[in-house]
Formats: C-alpha cells, sequence, structure tokens
C-alpha cells in the first residue's frame, strides 16, 4: 500500500500523487480510520472534479461503510459547500476529496466536523494514530454502511450566503461580475449565487474539467491574464477568480489589477470592523501589515496564526472573532460558516461595493496604506528544510518571528517569511515591500539563500 511518509496530514488535510505517493488502499485505510475516529452518525462526503476525484470517491466510501458509517454523497461541489452543508443538515461530520490548489496529478482528503471546520490538529493526531496502529473499526456484516444521494449541497449553500448579506442593496446596484472558476467546483455554484444577487454574469474557464485546462486550480495573478481580458472587454465592475475546489477567491478591479487575499481582505475588514468595531480580525503570519493599520484606525484587534486554514478557522471559534483572511484569497466569515469560502467572500466584496458605492479601484487606493508582496517557491528535499532555516536564521540581521517558520524583518516597512509548504515538497517565500522593485529585490534574495541551502 503506498501512503505519504511520516505524518498524513498537512497544512491543510492529507494530500499526495495517487499512484505515486498514495493509492486505493491507503485512501481505504485512511477511511476507515476517518469512520472509527466519527464512532457513530452518517457522514457527508464530496469531492472537486479531479481525474483521480471519482476513483477515491469511491474509495473513500468504501472505507467509511467498511467503519459502519453511512454515507450521504454530495458529488462535486465546492469545498466550502460541503462544509457548510455538514452543519446546516444535521451531519455528524464530513469528507471531501480534493487537492485544492495543487497540481491535477494531486489529490487529498480534508476531514470536517459536525460544525464544518475541519478538525482539530489534535483530532488529526487522533486520526492518525487509529491509521498508524491499525485499529480502525472493521463493521460486521449486518453493520456495514450504506450510501445515499444528498442532492440539496450546493442549494443549501446558496441560500446560506444571501441570507448574510445585503442581497437587496447588492441587487440595486445590478453589478457586472467576470468569472474565472478555473475549471474547478465552484463552476457549479458561483456564477448562480451572482445571478441571485442580481449580477449580470460572464465566465471563463466554467466548465468542471479535472486536468484543469484553462490556467491551472491555483488563482495567481501570473496565471489570470484571461480574467483581466474579460473584465476589460467586458467591462466589468469585478472579477474574481476561484482555486479548485472553491474556497479561495482572487480578484480583479474594473480595470484590469489583480489584488491578493490580504488586500481585498483588509478592504473587507475595513468595512466590517466600523461597523463593528472594538473587534477582532484573524490572520496567518504571511498576511500583509495593512491589517494593522485597519485595525488601528477602526479600534480592532488583529490576532495572527501559523499559516493553515485550519488554524485560522480554529482561531476565529476560540477567540469570537469577527472575520479572517488568508494572503491566498481565503476569507472566513463566522457569520455564515468559520472556514475560507470563495463564494462568501465574493458576495461580500460586493456588499462593500454597494455600500460605499465606490468602483474597487477607488476603495482600494483610499482604504489603507500601500504595499507590495511578492511570492514565490523554491524546489527543496524535505530533509533538507531544517539546515536550510537553520542557516538563514544565522544569516538574519533583523528581528525574526517563529510563529510559522522564520519571518525576518529587513527594516520597520518589509519582511520576508520563508516557511516549507505544508502540500509540496517546496519551501515559500513571501516578501512584503512599500515598493515592487524593493519586494521582488527582497524575494530573490532570499530565494538565493534558500537555494544555497
Amino acid at each position: 500500500m503506498l501512503a505519504p511518509r511520516g505524518r498524513l496530514f498537512g497544512t491543510n488535510g492529507v494530500r499526495f500523487i495517487p499512484g505515486v505517493t498514495g493509492d486505493v488502499g491507503f485512501a481505504i485505510k485512511l477511511a476507515e480510520s476517518v469512520g472509527t475516529y466519527f464512532a457513530d452518525g452518517e457522514l457527508l462526503t464530496g469531492r472537486d472534479g479531479r481525474l483521480t476525484g471519482q476513483m477515491l470517491f469511491a474509495s473513500v466510501t468504501a472505507g467509511l461503510m467498511s467503519s459502519g458509517r453511512n454515507v450521504a454523497e454530495a458529488g462535486i461541489v465546492p469545498t466550502p459547500a460541503l462544509q457548510f452543508a455538514t452543519k446546516a443538515l444535521g451531519y455528524r461530520g464530513s469528507v471531501m476529496i480534493t487537492a485544492s490548489h495543487n497540481p491535477p496529478e494531486y489529490n487529498g482528503v480534508k476531514v470536517m466536523g459536525p460544525d464544518g471546520v475541519e478538525v482539530s490538529r489534535l483530532d488529526e493526531q487522533r486520526i492518525e494514530k487509529i491509521f498508524q496502529e491499525g485499529t480502525s473499526r472493521k463493521a460486521d456484516w449486518k453493520e456495514v454502511g450504506s450510501p445515499r444521494p444528498e442532492p440539496n449541497v450546493i442549494r443549501a449553500y446558496i441560500n446560506g450566503i444571501l441570507s448574510k448579506v445585503n442581497s437587496k442593496l447588492i441587487s440595486e446596484r445590478r453589478f457586472k461580475v467576470a468569472v474565472d472558476p478555473g475549471n474547478g467546483a465552484q463552476a457549479l455554484a458561483a456564477p448562480y449565487l451572482l445571478e441571485a444577487l442580481g449580477c449580470k454574469v460572464v465566465t471563463i474557464n466554467s466548465i468542471v474539467d479535472g486536468s484543469f485546462p484553462g490556467r491551472g486550480p491555483e488563482p495567481t495573478p501570473e496565471n489570470l491574464r484571461d480574467l483581466v481580458v474579460a473584465v476589460r472587454a467586458s467591462h466589468a465592475d469585478l472579477g474574481v477568480a476561484y482555486d479548485g475546489d472553491g474556497d479561495r477567491s482572487i480578484f480583479c478591479d474594473e480595470g484590469g489589477n489583480l489584488y491578493w487575499g490580504d488586500q481585498s481582505g483588509s478592504l473587507i475588514a475595513d468595512y466590517l470592523l466600523e461597523r463593528n468595531p472594538n473587534s477582532t480580525v484573524v490572520t496567518p503570519i504571511s498576511s500583509s501589515q495593512v491589517i494593522e493599520a485597519v485595525a488601528k484606525r477602526r479600534g480592532g484587534k488583529v490576532l495572527r496564526t501559523r499559516v493553515g486554514s485550519v488554524d485560522v478557522s480554529r482561531t476565529i471559534i476560540e477567540r469570537k472573532a469577527l472575520m479572517g483572511f488568508e494572503e491566498n484569497g481565503g476569507g472566513f466569515f463566522p457569520a455564515h460558516i468559520p472556514t475560507r469560502d470563495g463564494g462568501m467572500t465574493t458576495a461580500m466584496m460586493l456588499e462593500v461595493m454597494a455600500a460605499r458605492a465606490g468602483a474597487v479601484s477607488k476603495l482600494m487606493a483610499t482604504a489603507f496604506p500601500r504595499f507590495y508582496l511578492t511570492k514565490t517557491k523554491v524546489p527543496v528535499d524535505p530533509s533538507k528544510v531544517r539546515e536550510v532555516m537553520r542557516n538563514i536564521e544565522r544569516r538574519a540581521d533583523g528581528k525574526v518571528e517563529k510563529v510559522d517558520g522564520l519571518k525576518v524583518w529587513v527594516d520597520d516597512k518589509t519582511w520576508a517569511l520563508i516557511r516549507a509548504s505544508g502540500t509540496e515538497p517546496m519551501v515559500r517565500v513571501f516578501v512584503e515591500a512599500e515598493t515592487k522593485e524593493k519586494a521582488d529585490a527582497t524575494a530573490k534574495r532570499f530565494v538565493k539563500a534558500v537555494k544555497a541551502g
């Protein structure tokens, strides 16, 4: 049986390459462990559109039933839709087959509790312990679970979002929105959500295809040129792109300018903090320093976490935070569900635009000071990551924070975050500075340091 080495769970669920670092046998055993962890109740399952998704969906369903769990099958749905439905429709928990933004050859498994939120890091370890020790339950032939379809997930998800935003205000503006689901699962929900909000919708890459032929599953400014063209050609008020499973959103203004998730997240945070002063916003160590300026102006508080949606979600719940966001495009709104949700984030962006009666470019320019973020990644053998990090810390001149990886402050307005990816054999490098030139130059410097080991 092929299985990932070491720990099973990474930054966001279990990721592997089917047939290379994991196989059907591994998926069945993992699902048996998950079913044993839940012990009772019916579980909800879903998947994104990856080419190996149907195979793994069947394997996971078999493993869950083998442990005695009944399974409700949602089919292809966005991850946040499955998460919302887990709680709204009353399931014991849920399992999503997805590798999110990873390249097409990857797939993976995410496990959610009854609240729709990814299980905690401690519960991940409990599942791993069952897996490693081989103590999963094998149901008697009379007690094996059975499957049934669950057709109401996307409908419940869209209705849930509509109930948490000012739908009437948004509809009155009759926005035109260009949507790029990237051939991912949000193609089955986002256009219909926007139509329900009174928007005119222009779509590209809107057919679900697990080979992600349009531009790949990760929405980065470098691969969203077609979205920029679509926004300009259609004279759209907003452009939005999603990742493979639809829980992240990257926005484009009416002029074709793209924004990282912490820029759009800070804009939405400014809007919400204005209405809810003295509230808390949660964001990872990798996000822009802009949010501190926004929070200070609105009397709010910022809590920084490790990188990973699980950490953001659980901190939001523990601290009763107003919202959270990630620089990669994740937006978390606990009034809806405290997990990242590309659809809900899109609806919130439209509400900000409607309430403040301004174009996105103007809102972005006036809401907060401007910083520039550069992101890249360097292939690194996982066995060498510790040595690389130790050497970078030893050479660092400025203050170093170690919430997650190494955050080196080059000066009081420039920082570089170097951390090992939790989903790929890579070291990620994030740099923020007051100018694009300085951000790019600093990134090149730290990439060179990573490569030097």
